[in-house]
């Protein structure tokens, strides 16, 4: 570990695209090789600064005087690119440092990703940045653009045809082909770019780095992020508040959803809460708008940089517009499935429509027929009538062929340019796969385009999401209570000892007795009252009912004294290792609905707290809502109500409705308990935690803890 402090995201990254100077240190005077291409690049694309090819060999490369050693320049460059071997890329850095450069960005690879001796090279260069103050981006990237300035740190074959215009939309990635392929996709729709960072290896410079720096920037009015990993929780929550309190949306596509890290958990939290739920609910909880698809990554992204920032959707609600009905049946199946109402249109609005279009159907979606592209007035009237519906819901035409004729792609033209002229704040959605030329013309009116009926059902869904997150204050985040007192090591020894732990941090467990044989369950179950639950106690069996070690709703002492010894030899003969401590009997508790709630650790975030429809069947259903730890009473609340059987819990088909305020307050109070004690409790699996009608609060049912592996077992098994 390094003693010099790691800067705060986005800290220096100016340096890479507002360098004055630029060196290339492996320069060649081939311009296809890693070493040719940015010097090549940068003198293309007209970069108006100092450009210094450094080679040992010294002389003339691609027309410009190279220099034998970075000391040689005849001032320092701001940024330098490094493409030498991976064995001398050491001593570049070093070089750098010496030199005062600011940034440096080391294009080769062969490190981390090759091995030991790899590793042991990129630590050694993220060493010297960090002792000097100096940014280093990768290895093993595709570097950075600034576009406006044609600062060119990258050999991207994305720029060798086409260079992109100034624009409101900055790109981080950690895959460097990915982020290239972004570039040229929003290139060849005609989307102005402001920045591109691709990461790489994250040496120094990482995924945060880039966030933060974008959102900073005046021209990046939208961040795409293409994420592979996260390495550090912390700085991708602070580099998203950041472009959080800069109103700079954030549209994250998580690739390689990681199996779930706790798959061998003993708790069945462990098996629910997995990595990709985790990052999910970060980017939620944090602003961050995550789509599934590079598609939508582009076309949401796109659409967002059109309508920020006063024309986004207000509500999720769509009017549906077609030459055709089957096309609008189409447009509605694709739209509700997405989660968007199709409102009726006002009376007044109908009328304006008929008025033109007499034949015009106009219920919602509207088959406006072939008519509709009959003349630049009546297409216009048309769209008029819809942009003033008093139900301000987003209007969305379907172009199939229109674009492809020369005479009606000049009328949709005509009438779309008025239309956003005369309602500059209203939305308006086109779908239509092309020509290609047509669809940037319509773009440039600032009108988005989706290419698909289902893409558009994403994207107006998205677009509605953006809007929400972008109106809503971020909660404020329960702050973790201080370490309290150490929890006795046999609070993970079984059942029994963990809920007894609970009970003094305040849950409510009912009242249960911890015995050693069937007399002593006869005794305890009298003392407690028929029927009662018996179950076993040993710290090697997690899940008892597997194992046979359950047994419910036993009504005398004669099943008490059956059940006991049922239990006894099911174990046995289940795990004959299994170390008995006696059995726990228990209240046989009914009505009620059953949820689970749990922690784990995630290995990036901490400690996560999940909550979703308990009992036997919750791996089953995996209705489950995923939260940082901690959170409040609020944020459990809505975690409650996210779940897609919450009407269970609502008083569905009459039943009492359940008490889940209770059930909030618990699982907020576990997410605190997980935080206070997030050095020892690795996981906790609360499954069932019966929810009584309301008013009657909750019981924990069962309970299960499991201590946290020591830093360096973890590191060992890493």
């Amino acid at each position: 570990m390094s003693d010099y402090q790691t800067p705060a995201p986005g800290a220096g990254m100016d340096a890479f695209f507002l360098a004055r100077g630029i060196a290339v240190i492996g320069a060649s005077a081939d311009a296809t090789k890693i070493g040719g291409r940015p010097v090549h690049l940068l003198r293309r694309h007209g970069y108006a600064g100092a450009i210094y090819p450094i080679n040992p060999k010294g002389g003339e490369i691609q027309g410009l005087p190279a220099y034998a050693r970075l000391a040689d320049t005849p001032e320092a460059p701001e940024l330098a690119l490094i493409a030498v071997p991976a064995a001398h890329a050491v001593q570049a850095v070093e070089d750098c440092a010496a030199r005062g450069v600011r940034a440096v960005v080391v294009l080769s690879s062969g490190f981390a990703e090759a091995g030991a001796q790899g590793a042991a090279w990129q630590a050694a260069m993220r060493a010297t940045a960090l002792r000097h103050g100096m940014r280093l981006l990768g290895p093993n990237c595709l570097g950075t653009v600034g576009v406006a300035e044609r600062a060119i740190g990258s050999f991207s074959v994305a720029l060798e045809d086409y260079y992109p215009r100034p624009g409101a939309i900055g790109i981080v990635s950690q895959s460097g082909n990915i982020g290239s392929y972004t570039l040229q996709l929003l290139v060849q729709r005609g989307v102005g770019i402001s920045r591109m960072v691709t990461t790489g290896n994250e040496a120094e410079v990482d995924l945060a780095d880039g966030i933060a720096a974008l959102a900073r920037d005046p021209a990046t009015r939208v961040i795409l992020c293409c994420m592979e990993t996260c390495r550090d929780g912390e700085r991708l929550t602070q580099a998203l508040a950041i472009a959080r309190e800069h109103q700079t949306p954030v549209v994250v596509l998580k690739i390689g959803a990681t199996e779930q890290g706790q798959a061998a958990a003993a708790s069945h939290t462990g098996a629910l809460a997995g990595s990709d739920a985790v990052i999910d609910a970060v980017l939620r909880r944090h602003g961050a708008l995550r789509v599934r698809s590079h598609e939508d990554l582009v076309e949401i992204g796109q659409a967002l940089s059109q309508l920020l920032p006063h024309s986004l959707p207000r509500k999720p609600a769509v009017t549906l517009v077609a030459a055709s009905g089957g096309f609008g049946i189409m447009m509605a199946d694709a739209m509700s499935d997405a989660g968007l109402a199709l409102p009726a249109l006002a009376a007044a609005t109908r009328a304006r429509i008929h008025k033109v279009l007499p034949g015009a159907s106009t219920s919602n979606p509207v088959d406006a027929s072939a008519q509709i592209s009959s003349r630049p007035d009546i297409l216009f009237e048309v769209l008029s009538a819809l942009q003033e519906d008093p139900g301000e819901a987003t209007t969305v035409l379907f172009l199939s062929l229109g674009l492809y004729s020369s005479r009606l792609r000049d009328i949709y033209l005509q009438a779309l340019a008025q239309l956003r002229a005369a309602y500059p704040q209203r939305p308006l959605i086109i779908i239509s796969r092309g020509p290609a030329d047509a669809v940037v013309q319509i773009q440039a009116l600032g009108i988005p385009v989706f290419s698909s009926i289902d893409a558009a059902a994403r994207g107006i869904a998205a677009l509605v999401r953006q809007a929400e997150l972008l109106a809503a204050e971020q909660p404020p985040a329960v702050p973790a209570r201080s370490a309290g007192a150490r929890l006795p090591e046999s609070a993970f020894r079984n059942e029994y000892a963990a809920k007894q732990v609970l009970i003094d941090a305040g849950f409510e467990v009912p009242l249960e007795r911890s015995v050693r044989d069937a007399d002593a369950a006869v005794q305890a179950a009298e003392a407690l009252g028929y029927p009662v639950v018996l179950k076993i106690l040993s710290e090697d069996i997690a899940h008892k009912t597997e194992a046979g070690g359950v047994a419910l709703n036993l009504a005398d002492a004669a099943a008490v004294r059956a059940a006991s010894a049922r239990i006894f030899a099911s174990v046995a003969a289940h795990a004959p290792q299994a170390r008995i401590e006696g059995l726990l009997v228990a209240p046989m508790l009914r009505g009620g609905t059953e949820l689970i709630a749990g922690i784990s650790r995630d290995p990036v975030f901490g400690p996560v707290v999940m909550v979703g429809m308990g009992g036997i069947y919750a791996e089953v259903l995996r209705d489950v809502a995923v939260q940082p730890a901690p959170v409040s009473q609020a944020q459990a609340l809505a975690m409650i109500r996210s779940l897609r059987l919450f009407p269970l819990l609502d008083g569905a088909r009459g039943q009492a409705r359940a008490d889940i305020d209770a059930a909030a307050r618990a699982v907020a109070r576990l997410s605190e308990f997980a935080c206070t004690h997030r050095d020892q409790v690795g996981e906790i699996d609360l499954n069932p935690i019966l929810v009584r009608p309301a008013g009657q609060g909750i019981a924990i049912l069962d309970a299960l803890m499991v201590a946290c592996i020591p830093e360096t077992e973890s590191a060992h098994a890493e």
